[in-house]
């Protein structure tokens, strides 16, 4: 499914002091203030003659706004130290986020003028059907495919269209965010939260587990989700690989029997749970991050569940196809991909989580490490038609 056009907006502070739990972050945070971007300004390479007629700098890769003042410089590799992208490469962008990469894309494009992509977007799950499809007579004309979730990845794995890439491209990645045989990697992570209203509630009044909010008095009908969405459809898919389908469809007709309203997509659930239309939701954790960033005194933050599908921390991530005729431009291009500098892009202009060691996320956000998600192989998460038909059983969708 495709993610909607909420995560198409360009909306750690490690000056900024953590809480100690995960839950209720945001208000740990502080008061958040405009500012100035610190950091680095290095210039970036260019091309050939290592200038930049665009006279890039780290700022050119950062967002900005009150959730990015103060950010030291990121750490890992630089684009400085990779070898220029020089060639074409044949791409295809599944997800609402693809407008995003597009604007990464046309960053590299600015450095190196030799380099240049040709994007075909689409959802994530239509484009690696149609991967699939194209592989089995013959091979796909793209080289590489982002996709906004793991398990359209996986499938295309699965399926044996695509080609398994070399340490240099995965190693700086944890092995829970990349295929066991390399045959994708993740390059932008995002947490599974509850975002709720402090005016109405208090951290602890937030199970830590899923499977208890069904029986939370202190939500009544007052509860948000965005069913269709395909953050949510992969938070389902993952109950069903970590429990049972049986398990699954049972709290899915809980919850409906709680109450729950339902939205278009996970923003609008942060949103109305900052309007005090419902208490508390589920969404990806940079929603509300977003919502904070528009509105500084809103009263919204973030608690996290432990250890199940509700703690889900799913990767956009991006494969080499089998097939391909430049499969050493696409090595390179994703190892920019996973720069210090572009992962600074990712974290601080959609607030993702960044995949490699030396970036932090913003705004106070927990480390990956200080989060308990599940222990799931993201590309078991393919079946997301079957979820989708359970969904549409129980009246969900």
């Amino acid at each position: 499914m495709m993610e909607h056009n909420a995560d198409d907006a360009d909306r750690s502070d490690r000056n900024r002091s953590r809480p100690s739990s995960r839950r209720g972050f945001l208000a740990a945070s502080g008061t958040l203030a405009a500012g100035a971007l610190a950091g680095c300004t290095d210039m970036l390479p260019g091309g050939s003659d290592g200038t930049s007629a665009s006279e890039l700098s780290l700022g050119d890769f950062r967002g900005s706004g009150p959730l990015v003042e103060q950010r030291s410089a990121p750490e890992g590799t630089s684009i400085d130290d990779l070898p220029d992208l020089s060639g074409e490469l044949t791409m295809y962008l599944g997800g609402g986020e693809s407008g995003l990469y597009l604007d990464l894309v046309d960053l590299l494009e600015q450095i190196y003028p030799d380099f240049s992509v040709s994007a075909q977007q689409e959802s994530a799950s239509n484009l690696a059907n149609r991967i699939a499809e194209e592989n089995r007579a013959g091979s796909t004309p793209a080289d590489v495919f982002m996709a906004v979730d793991a398990g359209s990845l996986g499938s295309v794995a699965e399926d044996g269209a695509a080609v398994s890439m070399s340490a240099e491209v995965t190693d700086p990645v944890r092995d829970v965010f990349k295929d066991s045989e390399d045959r994708w990697v993740g390059f932008a992570g995002r947490a599974r939260a509850i975002p709720y209203n402090t005016n109405e509630l208090s951290a602890g009044d937030v199970p830590s587990t899923v499977a208890a909010f069904p029986e939370t008095s202190a939500f009544g009908d007052s509860f948000g989700w965005a069913p269709s969405y395909s953050a949510f459809q992969s938070f389902v898919t993952a109950m069903r690989v970590i429990e049972d389908d049986e398990t699954t469809r049972q709290w899915l007709q809980s919850m409906q029997d709680l109450g729950v309203t339902t939205y278009d997509n996970e923003f609008a659930v942060s949103n109305r749970v900052a309007d005090g239309e419902i208490t508390a939701g589920f969404a990806n954790h940079y929603y509300s991050l977003r919502v904070q960033s528009d509105r500084s005194s809103a009263p919204i933050d973030l608690a996290f569940t432990e250890g199940d599908a509700g703690a889900l921390v799913n990767v956009s991530g991006a494969q080499i196809l089998d097939g391909t005729e430049n499969e050493a431009l696409a090595e390179n291009f994703l190892r920019h991909v996973l720069s210090a500098e572009a992962q600074e892009f990712f974290a601080t202009r959609t607030y993702a989580y960044p995949m490699i060691s030396g970036v932090e996320p913003v705004g106070g956000l927990p480390t990956i490490d200080e989060l308990n998600p599940p222990d799931i192989d993201l590309g078991e998460l393919s079946d997301l038609g079957g979820t989708v038909d359970m969904l549409r059983e129980v009246g969900v969708l």
